[in-house]
């Protein structure tokens, strides 16, 4: 089964910059795309970044919200994809969830929660 784990979330301050991690299991992640998401407290869940599978070109994209700020990226020999933040503000307060795609549905990470004090 793919099994995604996310690290990296704690409290920081606001103008911290932070890296998350989404270490995955059962599947190889550079075939296939990846995303990370978030959800503050009695929100929906926030499409943040998407990295594209390697055969597809591996191309990045953002939400307007992040872009310029987040980064995401792909370490294949270590099999993690990355999220960087940095200039964090008090409205990145959310938990960071990864996520891909199976046969079977979308598959999520337990999520990392990230607190951003001002």
């Amino acid at each position: 089964q793919v099994q995604l784990v996310e690290s990296g979330g704690g409290l920081v301050q606001a103008g911290d910059s932070r890296r998350l991690s989404c270490a995955a299991s059962g599947r190889t992640i550079s075939t296939y795309d990846m995303y990370w998401y978030r959800q503050a407290p009695g929100k929906e869940r926030e499409w943040v970044a998407t990295i594209a599978a390697t055969w597809s070109g591996g191309i990045t994209r953002y939400a307007d919200s992040v872009k310029g700020r987040f980064t995401i990226s792909r370490d294949n020999a270590k099999n993690t994809v990355y999220l960087q933040i940095s200039s964090l503000k008090p409205d990145d307060t959310a938990t960071y969830y990864c996520a891909t795609n199976t046969d079977g549905g979308r598959v999520w990470g337990q999520g990392t929660q990230v607190t951003v004090s001002s």
